[in-house]
């Protein structure tokens, strides 16, 4: 992309607004959509639908009772439960998984002991059981250690092992050092693996994705996607099990298409393109990415109302950090913090489109949830989008005052700007009766698990977009603030911010140890929110550079199909 600094006059406004001095703003060249109307034109196959509908019915009563024969099989029933969820089955059998993790959970003391040195299977029954909110310590991975108290190098030898400890590692919360040394040895032996191993080399491309995107912090489907085709060249595949994955994918990748049909619809209708051509046009990208917090099929509306919110925020983000003046800007603010339609004739034109679609995908929620009974919801969602402006506004405000605050001052405000308090107020708004008055009071107090993905969030974000942003005279980030308060290097503050972010990871894990402050099938879309994050910031900004960065995951999960 290039970045430039454009005089020109609103040409939208006034005669007399247009005959002042030309405005200075702030814009850059954003690509263009790649997909075109790719998927306004889709129509869904209903006659193919239903097929994949019946087939995965019948298969799921066959896998159930392969679920239900393992019982008396421990190492056969962990990976049987493994191989479920990471095909993309779990929320397809819940309650057949909860049961009997909880039976092992139980009993855990005679697993572990009985499993002497399987490392493998202690890391696999560790991560299954972290993974479901079960407080397991980490104390069962000493015995693998040596009388230095360092990890034993003869574990190198075993591959599987080591991949699963690896994995395992990831659920590690604060002061556990040992899962900190063991996931610094499993990645250095793992590195070493790839570079050298030639006997193995299905388990040896396992490891090279695990390398590049762990489990723990990838996005589910996509991980299935990876998983099937790993599990395709198991030897020891299940293949009823295997069968079933397909089809799941598949069909849930035709629901996918529809809604993401009707919200391109949405988009192309109020033509965001022309009229706020600033503006990043990444509608699919919004869904994807609203695909990638809930990817159940039962959370349709959420996907499309979310899509919507993501995709007017970008809106919202690229006006104020960049094309807006300051003086509009306020306009723009005054209005939301009023949250009235008689404003939008006080607004800018090219602000009116921005304004009016706000309101109305909000009026849509409210029309939703009043269907539920729960308008209560509405108006947590409606401050939350509030708040978000408000603290865009001060960072205008800190870009024409040149000013850089405190370190802790700047973060304060990114938890805001993160947009992640906003985006779970509406994420939990579209969950249905769980997400009930009490819980969208918890969420008001920023507590742990939400302050969490914020950070997460806030520094992924400024370590891969900070050189760009500066470029076009965008407010100063977190690195500029730490550089400044603690005078040190672009690089160390980084690595400072870097720390930062694996803390987080640790401190949300704890958060999703039961009891957990809200149910836990509220705090796993906050994770998939967090694993967004992860996978988006990690080679620079993949949501803004679609071309090298989102690209390769929309195409496995919107557009091909998995071969049946």
């Amino acid at each position: 992309m290039s970045s430039q600094i454009s005089s020109c006059p609103p040409t939208q406004h006034s005669s007399s607004e247009a005959e002042k001095t030309e405005l200075i703003r702030h814009t850059t060249t954003f690509h263009p959509s790649i997909w075109g109307d790719r998927f306004i034109t889709y129509t869904c196959d209903n006659m193919k639908l239903e097929s994949y509908n019946q087939q995965v019915e019948e298969l799921k009563e066959e896998v159930r009772s392969i679920l239900r024969n393992s019982a008396n099989k421990p190492l056969e029933m962990l990976s049987l439960i493994d191989g479920v969820q990471r095909l993309g089955l779990g929320y397809q059998f819940e309650r057949e998984i909860d049961k009997m993790l909880e039976q092992i959970f139980d009993a855990h003391i005679v697993y572990f002991n009985d499993m002497d040195d399987n490392l493998n299977a202690v890391a696999l029954l560790f991560r299954l059981l972290r993974q479901h909110g079960y407080n397991i310590p980490c104390d069962v991975f000493k015995k693998f250690r040596d009388e230095d108290g360092k990890f034993r190098e003869s574990l190198a030898r075993d591959i599987q092992g080591m991949l699963s400890l690896y994995e395992a590692a990831y659920l590690g919360k604060r002061g556990e050092e040992v899962l900190d040394e063991a996931l610094a040895f499993t990645t250095a032996h793992l590195k070493s693996t790839v570079a050298t191993d030639t006997t193995s080399p299905t388990l040896v491309k396992q490891v090279k994705h695990a390398l590049e995107q762990p489990l723990h912090r990838g996005i589910p489907k996509i991980e299935a996607r990876h998983y099937i085709s790993f599990y395709e060249e198991d030897k020891s595949r299940i293949q009823v099990l295997l069968k079933l994955a397909k089809l799941d994918f598949n069909r849930t990748q035709l629901l996918y298409l529809n809604e993401l049909s009707q919200v391109s619809r949405w988009w192309k209708n109020i033509d965001f393109t022309s009229k706020t051509p600033y503006a990043r046009d990444r509608l699919v990208e919004c869904y994807f990415w609203s695909a990638g917090v809930y990817p159940e099929p039962q959370y349709s509306l959420g996907r499309k109302i979310l899509a919507k919110i993501i995709a007017i925020t970008t809106i919202l983000d690229d006006t104020y950090d960049a094309y807006g003046t300051f003086e509009e800007l306020q306009l723009l603010t005054d209005a939301i913090r009023r949250w009235d339609a008689n404003e939008t004739d006080k607004l800018p034109e090219y602000m009116k489109v921005i304004y009016v679609t706000l309101l109305n995908i909000y009026n849509e929620i409210e029309e939703e949830m009043r269907k539920e009974g729960r308008c209560f919801c509405v108006s947590y969602a409606k401050e939350a989008m509030k708040d978000l402006i408000e603290a865009y506004q001060i960072e205008a405000t800190w870009l024409k005052e040149g000013h850089i605050p405190t370190f802790e001052e700047f973060s304060k405000l990114g938890l805001i700007t993160s947009t992640c308090i906003m985006m779970t107020n509406v994420i939990f708004a579209c969950m249905g009766e769980m997400a009930t008055k009490e819980v969208f009071d918890w969420l008001s107090k920023t507590p742990d698990a939400v302050k969490s993905t914020c950070i997460i969030g806030r520094f992924l974000d400024d370590i891969q977009t900070n050189e760009f942003e500066q470029e076009r005279g965008h407010v100063c980030s977190s690195i500029e603030c730490y550089m400044k308060q603690y005078g040190v290097s672009s690089e160390e503050a980084k690595n400072e911010l870097r720390k930062l972010v694996t803390n987080a990871w640790k401190v949300l894990n704890e958060e999703c140890i039961t009891p957990t402050a809200a149910p836990m099938p509220l705090l796993m879309p906050l994770v998939n929110f967090t694993r967004l994050a992860d996978v988006i910031y990690k080679h620079g900004d993949a949501f803004t550079n679609v071309i090298t960065g989102l690209k390769t995951h929309i195409k496995l999960l919107l557009i091909d199909p998995i071969t049946i």
